[in-house]
């Protein structure tokens, strides 16, 4: 699992501060801003091309991931500044601890006809 902790500001002056999120050589096609209620469920599913980065703004989400291969389901808890990079073939869920607000970085178009296409559930979590 890819995580990347607190991420806090490179840059700071009298007007504010900069935080880089995200630096990749993978196109993005798009950006999502997801809200979770305390509870809920997401994902579980894989995709067979997307590359994806969650990066969490507020709240606790509870993040499992697994190769589509099989092995072992890999558990981490992330909080605001934390960010999960996911690569095809992985499966992955999150459970919401509290509710959460996170955005979502894609390397694939995220309209619900190519999202489907691109996308194979699979129960890592039951619901």
């Amino acid at each position: 699992m890819k995580i990347t902790r607190n991420i806090t500001p490179f840059f700071t002056d009298e007007r504010g501060a900069i935080s880089k999120i995200l630096e990749s050589s993978l196109p993005l096609r798009s950006i999502l801003r997801t809200f979770s209620k305390k509870g809920a469920v997401r994902a579980n599913h894989y995709h067979t091309h997307d590359t994806h980065w969650c990066y969490v703004l507020s709240g606790k989400m509870e993040w499992h991931e697994k190769s589509q291969e099989g092995g072992e389901t890999e558990v981490e808890v992330l909080g605001p500044g934390d960010m999960v990079e996911t690569s095809p073939m992985t499966i992955h869920a999150a459970r919401a601890l509290e509710d959460s607000e996170f955005l979502t970085f894609s390397t694939e178009m995220r309209g619900q006809e190519a999202y489907e296409k691109d996308t194979v559930r699979v129960p890592l979590i039951p619901l």
